[in-house]
């Protein structure tokens, strides 16, 4: 036994296996050639991040568009930050957006599939297997030095070379210890971590391949990068490669802010023999700032940073999909539009399709493509999302969000306890609502998402009760003293029916409008205004504002059937009161 493989059994003598058991036990997969393996290995620090969730939409649709295997790994080295309950919400978000990994940790906290734990705190023994490995083959060291764990920019102690191109070469002086001066800090209870000892020399250049950047040519990496640190648990450095690899991973996808550290996981893989996985690094997602600059999603900034905004503003989980899919492969838009109706898993999704840009977050056009989705739901399935909704709405997301904005918060301002009751008691009655306008070849695109509906139908759903003018939304139109829209509104109320069919209806309002003096033919008002106190389009806003408080509405025939004879009459009455 050289001295190597003595200071390997002196820092790691419980590790009693070899590396050929776990590669014995994690056997290649029998998959098709083509067959991805994917995994989404997040750290349980928090909510789910939107630009998280758009890696993950990535490793589900690359492994499901090749036949392969799409994992949920936990990485949950960083005891440190760790937020109880993120691991849950994490998986909680994938399934709610119809993502359910093939393999790996799962809700109720166990483990699914023959490549685990999928928990990374559960695998030290496998870890500590390969560290003990480079160790005993000279490639990795102990080192006693009192620094930060894993910190890489503490160099008081360490040996520099700083050339004309900005590069450090960092060397730990530990790694040139003796087997006694190992065996005198262990007597004397010093705490060390492990670290691989780097090949790298000031000037060195490495190829490395991206699926969609390609190749490139980058600085090899010039330090001693931790492996293992004093608490015996690695960094993601020297985890992901030793999991990838036992887990058959074939392609990482993760954001471009780990390209810097890219050298560093090569010469890793490199160290244990692995066949390196394939990368793909993805751009970051970004928006418009204060300052109209570009800049990344910021977790302490932006509401959209969280996933649960999306589900806490009622946006459609297909609406979501689709728009990060757009996003992902920029011919989704012409495929979408050539398959209006077609399965969204029917898209063609290729890796190589993925920008390199970093893409605007446009919640713009996510609220576009949600309305365009909504309009094609059956008034069933909008009832049954908004009721859901309303049920769910998380007041305590709503608080976190509301100290984030401070005076830009802007609330609902609405009883959700009240607009679920309404709706569960009133089934029927919703349904019909939810109906006007839908089934019709150009269905109207009002509502985006289902935060929309209280305001929308407020007048529907027992949220518009008005007490004076202030609460008609009248645009430019001055109410106030109006006789003409009081004498019309008056009249119409005394021939409003419920059993009206729209012809009868609607010559009712043009007899109406004719009496008080509006004109009903557009053409004679245009030629003779002053003759007139107004003309038929204007006679119908002043009813629509006394039913529903809006100058635009769906189809106001529809409304008062829905409402039927009693409601309108009051609304009608309502607002003659008022006017006065």
């Amino acid at each position: 036994m050289n001295d190597y493989e003595k200071i390997a059994e002196l820092i790691f003598p419980n590790i009693k296996k070899d590396v050929s058991y776990w590669e014995n036990k994690y056997k290649p997969r029998n998959l098709d050639a083509n067959a991805e393996v994917t995994r989404f290995a997040p750290s349980p620090t928090g909510y789910m991040h939107i630009g998280h969730f758009f890696g993950a939409n990535l490793d589900y649709r690359l492994a499901k568009s090749t036949g392969g295997i799409f994992m949920f790994r936990l990485e949950d080295t960083d005891k440190k930050r760790e937020i109880a309950g993120s691991d849950i919400v994490a998986l909680k978000t994938l399934k709610y957006y119809d993502i359910v990994p093939d393999e790996g940790f799962t809700i109720d906290r166990t483990n699914k599939g023959d490549y685990g734990p999928y928990r990374q705190s559960d695998r030290v023994e496998i870890y500590q297997t390969y560290a003990k490995k480079l160790v005993a083959l000279g490639k990795a060291f102990p080192c006693f030095c009192e620094k930060p764990e894993g910190k890489q920019d503490v160099v008081e102690k360490r040996e520099q070379v700083l050339n004309d191109i900005g590069q450090v070469e960092e060397k730990d002086p530990c790694r040139n210890l003796t087997l006694k001066e190992v065996e005198n800090l262990l007597k004397a209870g010093k705490k060390f971590c492990i670290r691989l000892k780097s090949n790298g020399k000031v000037g060195d250049k490495i190829k490395v391949f991206d699926v969609v950047r390609g190749e490139r040519e980058i600085g090899a990496n010039l330090k001693d990068v931790v492996l293992i640190k004093d608490n015996g648990i690695p960094p993601y450095a020297f985890a992901h490669p030793v999991d990838d690899h036992l887990m058959r991973v074939t392609t990482v996808i993760r954001g471009e802010e780990w390209i810097s550290t890219w050298p560093q996981h090569v010469e890793i893989f490199n160290a244990l023999n692995f066949e390196p996985v394939k990368y793909i690094h993805t751009p970051v997602l970004c928006k418009i700032g204060e300052n109209g600059n570009k800049r990344k999603i910021s977790k302490s900034k932006d509401p959209e940073a969280d996933m649960r905004f999306y589900i806490q503003a009622g946006i459609p989980k297909q609406a979501v999909t689709e728009y990060l899919l757009n996003i992902m492969n920029s011919n989704f838009e012409d495929w979408r539009a050539k398959n209006p109706n077609a399965d969204v898993a029917e898209f063609p999704f290729s890796a190589k399709k993925i920008g390199t840009s970093s893409p605007f977050f446009d919640i713009v056009k996510l609220e576009d493509v949600s309305k365009n989705i909504i309009s094609k739901m059956t008034a069933e399935q909008v009832y049954e999302n908004t009721l859901d909704w309303a049920l769910n709405y998380d007041e305590e997301f709503e608080n976190e969000t509301k100290q984030k904005l401070g005076e830009n918060y802007n609330g609902l301002n609405v009883d959700l306890k009240q607009l679920a009751k309404f709706l569960q008691e009133n089934k029927q009655f919703a349904i019909d609502t939810f109906a006007i306008d839908r089934y019709t070849q150009k269905p109207r695109k009002d509502i985006a998402k289902w935060s929309d509906i209280p305001t929308y139908f407020n007048y529907m759903f027992g949220l518009f009760n008005p007490s004076s003018l202030s609460d008609y939304n009248c645009g430019d139109i001055n109410l106030k003293y109006n006789q003409h829209a009081l004498s019309l509104v008056k009249e119409y109320k005394h021939v409003f029916s419920d059993a009206d069919d729209k012809e009868t209806w609607f010559n009712k309002i043009k007899e109406v409008a004719k009496n008080c003096n509006f004109a009903i033919d557009n053409k004679e008002f245009k030629l003779n205004p002053e003759c007139y106190v107004g003309n038929l389009a204007q006679a119908c806003t002043y009813i629509r504002i006394a039913i529903t408080g809006k100058t635009n509405s769906p189809d106001l025939y529809s409304i008062c059937k829905v409402l039927k004879d009693d409601v309108v009459k009051q609304r009608l009455q309502q607002f003659i009161e008022i006017i006065k």
